[in-house]
């Protein structure tokens, strides 16, 4: 059946019923599994069949086959092993996978499927326009509705007309007027700021992984194109070098530098490459690095820290997800796996990370190959060690693919989704105290509702601004949008209202959030190791008096009843484990005892065994020795009727009588007349 193209207009499911056509699935499963193994590995194909019956039948509800038939069963093992995965996260799924797989799936399938045509156009958002009014010049920030989506509507004429000045509101996304040449739409690519200028780099359009460069100047919003040279790698290989597209991959800046960081490529190496892009020269060039370079991978988290950059995670080229540790230092380009104590995060891709106060690493959210996950992991970079501590305020929710830059002390996490939707707030996370809130929340489907975008903070006059570019919700976009934060979001808590501390330090307390795949974690009775203020001030919080007290003993008995609720809970399960455990135990012990005798069985038939082949053994010695013997009497009785018969032979010639009887002694009837 023929299917629309999967351009970056298309939305599911019609995307994911593209790609199905594209990989042979024709309504014949069977037929389609055997063809699949002929264009992918073994693993994908049985992932794709499994990942296509859940998305257009739902969860697998037939019995197991046969082991012996190998066939049959690895279709049913695919398709099971997804659970109770909803269709649209197989779709999703599906697709990835099969961009992963084949990036230029795209093209190939162009030659036989039609383009869509697009009726709405998806992410037209604010649009700044000058108006003139007592003679002075000022932006006027419009909004333009769509059927799909839209940002607020905002108006402040009271700034500085230049570049990130013009960004008149707080808390609220806008659309600069941009000019200049845009890049292609597309996600999972890199970005930095440098002086004033962003950067962007690579990234996955429509399944093709691009490696082109572009620059925004964030005072003039104006895009131009770099057109990037190779550089030479070393006098081991003088030639110039040219570097193959990428998605999933870190930039981050470095003296005068970029550094790309590992990243999905169509033919990636065994081990993370590490890439310099020259900002004066516009030269590429590797960075030959020493120990031991962790897997290729994408997806992954990298961190600066002083002079040093932390690795974590990711997907390898088979799509095994990690969690795993890894240090580079910029220094001496030595690479270090670290083994941390503690429990370490799940294994994850497009997760985001950040570091505080100069020693702890944060690691927030992520996503598996099913789930999502919106849990906190926190490493103290000098004990080495994980913890878990316990988020408050607006936790957010389980996401993947999303975007998080540092301004001071607070964390702000941008876009991400959850296999079904992209997430729509805008939040903010306090690093010293871990209390969450929501800065701001945008309507429908507009670019910072997107995973896989881009988000970099710059600065003007003093004050920060975060700009977010392209990322994928149904479709792929190349939009820009800034925002600017205000100092109260980005000190606000809605739970503990007292000032910042200016250091912190790490206390234990008992942790109340959990993610699916670390469950068991949360069950421990142990405590985890939680960042809370070391110089709180002392004074009672006086803003709405005792009301304020009232509504924080209040929230404080609800969080207190939630817990106990949470541990009655966890206790139950423990007790249910402790149960199974013990019935394990005693079905452990009674076949060890069933083995045991079976082995004492076996033991007396190979002392049988041994006993009947002596046996045969001799019967065998004695049956040779009967035949020599039967032989031997053969042989006399041979002998005897020889005998026998010379005898007989010699009597007949005595009775013949005549003359020669005669000679020879007494007529035969003397000698009859004798007897």
């Amino acid at each position: 059946m023929a299917m629309a193209r999967a351009s970056s207009g298309l939305q599911y499911p019609e995307r994911f019923y593209a790609a199905a056509s594209y990989a042979g699935f024709d309504g014949d499963t069977n037929s389609t599994l055997k063809s699949l193994t002929s264009k992918f590995s073994k693993e994908s194909a049985a992932l794709l069949y499994g990942l296509y019956q859940q998305a257009t039948v739902g969860a697998c509800n037939i019995p197991e086959p046969n082991s012996w038939k190998v066939f049959e069963h690895t279709k049913w093992k695919s398709w099971s092993g997804l659970g109770n995965t909803s269709p649209t996260e197989a779709m999703r799924l599906f697709v990835k996978i099969l961009e992963e797989d084949d990036p230029s799936w795209y093209s190939r399938a162009s030659n036989f499927v039609a383009e869509p045509v697009v009726d709405v156009q998806m992410n037209h958002i604010s649009k700044v326009e000058p108006v003139v009014e007592n003679g002075n010049s000022f932006p006027e920030t419009k909004t333009i509705s769509t059927e799909n989506g839209s940002l607020t509507e905002t108006q402040d004429k009271d700034i500085v007309v230049e570049g990130l000045g013009s960004v008149a509101v707080y808390d609220q996304w806008i659309a600069p007027p941009i000019s200049g040449q845009r890049p292609k739409a597309r996600y999972e690519h890199g970005a930095a700021v440098v002086q004033d200028k962003m950067y962007v780099y690579g990234g996955n359009h429509n399944g093709r992984y691009l490696n082109d460069i572009h620059v925004l100047d964030l005072r003039s919003w104006t895009w131009s194109k770099i057109e990037a040279k190779a550089g030479a790698e070393s006098l081991e290989s003088p030639s110039p070098v040219t570097f193959a597209p990428c998605a999933g991959h870190s930039l981050i800046p470095w003296e005068n530098k970029l550094l790309s960081i590992a990243g999905h490529t169509k033919d990636p190496a065994e081990s993370i490459q590490v890439r310099a892009f020259d900002l004066q020269s516009n030269t590429w060039s590797p960075l030959k690095t020493y120990g031991k370079a962790p897997v290729s991978r994408g997806g992954q988290s990298v961190t600066l820290f002083g002079t040093s950059l932390v690795i974590f995670g990711g997907q390898d080229a088979k799509r095994t997800l990690l969690n795993d540790l890894h240090i580079l230092d910029l220094e001496t380009l030595t690479w270090d796996e670290i083994d941390a104590v503690g429990v370490p995060p799940s294994p994850r891709s497009d997760h985001a990370a950040a570091v505080h106060a100069e020693r702890y690493l944060l690691i927030f959210g992520g996503g598996s190959h099913a789930t999502c996950f919106n849990d906190l992991h926190v490493l103290d970079l000098q004990a080495m060690e994980w913890s878990r501590p316990t988020q408050q305020g607006e936790i957010p929710t389980p996401r993947a693919g999303h975007a998080g830059v540092t301004v001071g002390e607070n964390w702000f996490i941008v876009g991400g989704g959850d296999n079904k939707s992209g997430v729509s707030e805008t939040v903010v996370l306090n690093m010293s105290t871990l209390v969450w809130s929501v800065v701001t929340t945008v309507q429908g489907r507009v670019p910072v509702a997107s995973e896989g975008l881009s988000l970099a903070v710059s600065s003007f006059n003093g004050e920060d601004v975060l700009v977010s570019f392209g990322g994928y919700n149904g479709r792929y976009n190349s939009e820009v949008n800034v925002l600017k934060p205000s100092h109260k979001s980005t000190l606000q808590s809605k739970i503990i209202e007292t000032p910042v501390p200016d250091s912190v330090a790490v206390h234990n307390a008992t942790n109340a959030t959990r993610d699916p795949e670390s469950e068991f974690e949360a069950g421990q009775e142990g405590k985890i190791r939680e960042i809370v203020m070391d110089n709180v001030d002392s004074e009672p919080v006086k803003s709405n008096g005792e009301q304020s007290n009232i509504h924080l003993v209040a929230t404080l008995k609800s969080e207190k009843e939630e817990l106990e609720s949470l541990l009655s809970k966890e206790n139950m399960h423990s007790l249910q484990l402790k149960q199974e455990l013990s019935e394990a135990e005693n079905r452990n012990t009674e076949l060890y005892k069933e083995l045991q005798s079976v082995r004492g069985q076996l033991a007396a038939e190979q002392s049988r065994c041994f006993k009947l082949e002596v046996d045969v053994a001799e019967l065998r010695q004695k049956l040779q020795t009967m035949e020599t013997l039967q032989k031997e009497l053969e042989l006399l009785r041979r002998q005897k009727a020889a005998s026998e018969q010379a005898a007989l032979n010699a009597r007949q010639k005595q009775g013949s009588g005549g003359m020669w009887g005669w000679l020879a002694g007494t007529p035969s009837s003397e000698n009859t007349d004798d007897a």
